[in-house]
């Protein structure tokens, strides 16, 4: 029997939320690592942490140990690169750093992109001071292959002035031409500055199978076709999670080990974040409970002039009951403002969903099923079992609804409050279109293609559409077009705008969740994945649950 392989922990590790550059969904990574025996896997997307609570549940449910992290490219102020570093939480402190971090970054760039100055990480940045160290965050330097010596030796020695002993090299090995040299200059400049290295596969993908859907991406990404791409492309398919004993005979020992110390000094998980209310929404001397018991029984008050029926008030001390057992009275006193605002301001709105089977919103306003009327059910709603927060959505009068968002970040603050955003994925028509122009299909071809496909989820590229436009799938091209399409589907594409949803903390947002800038102006967004649990929103019936 062979010995078991040396222990072994991805640290640098991008999936497709990494927008077109990672090939393998986060689900995808922590399973192949968990096969792997791998002792730990950290998820480092680019300046985001969107697939972070996919690959927590993942391995919760594959019993390895999950790292959040991200990859972040620093610049001078005057824009220069300086220095590529992985930063890892290790705790939830720098969690927060972290998050903060990319928000800071984030905000000072147009939507989609990033701009990280290395006077952030120096805590020389107005809004940030405390961010100097990044205090409870591990730093991996990830050398550019055209480093010299001393370029490599002059980041080491940043990297330990700011981070001490929170700081380490990674050292990638991707079988090409000047490997042994790149790695000899890496290790001589690490041990001149004292800076441990570790090793890393860095993978874009979780097998490589995924190559070629790498490749296609990374035209969609360039705008050129995949043949014209050149560099732009990987040189093979190394940047995968490889098994520990082809690990064992490409990096030294030592070097593997000391990626499981590192993954050890991780202990941060999102098990660890919980979402506050604001306190705001309750007055001096009351508590949220007899705010909304107060609230509630006015409202009846003007509901039911002529008394309130038994059936009525029986139902109210339920719901009370329930929602103080359950804490989610400043949820309710919430949305309560809000729509008290949008009221006072002749602003049409009116709630809907499950939340017409609580007595406790109709007397607030929030909703117009009378329960003297009808016998609703409030454990649809609310349930103790189910342990789910309350959704309310509540739709507005289009034209005024910017009104609505506006007073809300008045009132909380845009420190505290942000419009979720939504993944937009590669649809059937998305996908087919993209990968069509990636792989050199003329532009009309791919679109036409893209406008008239439709079939079952067998064959979701119909004989007929593709024969339609000229198309058969026998040819290699046209079946390797299909096939890369179909696998494309679901991929995440980048981050929109949602309709209306609100997150609302008690304290800073961007400690809990990184913003980001919206593409109209006066919003911020945040990725809603990234949230234990959300406040209130506003929005249309297309709106997406915040969660």
């Amino acid at each position: 029997m062979l010995p078991d392989p040396s222990p072994y922990a991805e640290l640098h590790c991008r999936s497709n939320f990494t927008f077109l550059q990672g090939a393998s969904l986060p689900e995808e990574l922590v399973a192949r690592a968990a096969e792997k025996r791998y002792s730990s896997l950290a998820l480092t997307d680019e300046a985001t942490l969107s697939g972070v609570v996919r690959a927590h549940i993942e391995a919760r449910e594959r019993g390895i140990h999950f790292i959040v992290g991200s990859e972040l490219q620093l610049t001078t102020t005057g824009g220069a690169p300086f220095a590529r570093l992985v930063l890892l939480a290790q705790d939830r402190r720098g969690y927060g750093n972290l998050s903060e971090l990319i928000t800071l970054a984030r905000r000072r760039a147009a939507k989609g992109s990033y701009v990280a100055h290395v006077a952030d990480v120096e805590g020389k940045t107005a809004k940030a001071p405390h961010l100097a160290g990044m205090a409870g965050c591990l730093a991996l330097l990830l050398p550019e292959k055209e480093a010299t010596e001393e370029q490599i030796f002059s980041q080491c020695m940043w990297l330990q002035t700011w981070f001490a002993d929170r700081a380490w090299v990674a050292a990638s090995r991707w079988l090409e031409m000047d490997d042994e040299l790149r790695l000899y200059t890496l290790e001589v400049a690490a041990r001149r500055a004292g800076v441990p290295i570790v090793a890393t596969a860095s993978p874009l993908m979780h097998c490589t199978s995924r190559k070629q859907l790498q490749d296609v991406l990374t035209g969609v990404r360039v705008g050129r076709p995949v043949q014209e791409c050149g560099y732009d492309l990987l040189s093979n398919a190394q940047q995968y999670l490889r098994g520990r004993a082809v690990l064992a005979e490409e990096f030294p020992h030592e070097w593997l080990s000391e990626t499981v110390e590192v993954a050890r000094r991780c202990t941060f998980s999102l098990e660890e974040l919980r979402y506050e209310y604001p306190d705001e929404i309750v007055p001096a001397g009351a508590t949220p409970a007899s705010h909304l018991r107060e609230l509630t029984y006015r409202g009846a008050a003007e509901r039911f002039p002529e008394g309130m029926p038994d059936k009525v008030r029986a139902q109210i001390e339920h719901e009370l009951a329930v929602i103080a057992r359950l804490q989610y009275e400043p949820y309710f006193l919430t949305v309560e403002d809000i729509v008290r605002f949008a009221r006072s301001r002749n602003i049409l709105c009116q709630g809907r969903g499950s939340a017409a089977n609580s007595a406790v919103c109709y007397c607030l306003g929030v909703t117009e099923v009378d329960p003297a009327r009808m016998n609703v059910l409030f454990e649809r709603f609310v349930s103790e079992e189910r342990k789910e927060r309350p959704d309310i959505d509540i739709d507005f009068e289009h034209q005024k609804r910017e009104e609505v968002m506006q007073y809300i970040y008045r009132k909380y603050g845009r420190d505290r409050a942000a419009l979720t955003a939504v993944v937009t994925a590669y649809r059937s028509k998305s996908a087919i279109r993209d990968v069509g122009m990636a792989l050199g299909f003329p532009l009309e071809v791919a679109e036409q293609l893209a406008k008239t496909a439709f079939g079952t989820d067998e064959e979701w590229i119909s004989t007929a559409s593709l024969a339609e436009n000229g198309l058969d799938r026998a040819q290699p091209l046209v079946a390797k077009w299909i096939e890369l399409a179909d696998e494309v589907r679901g991929f995440p594409r980048h981050l929109s705008q949602h309709t209306g949803g609100f997150v609302i903390a008690r304290d800073k947002l961007s400690r809990l969740v990184p913003v980001e800038n919206a593409a109209i102006g006066r919003r911020l967004r945040i990725d809603r994945r990234c949230v234990p649990a959300a406040s209130s929103r506003t929005g249309s019936s297309q709106a997406p649950r915040a969660e």
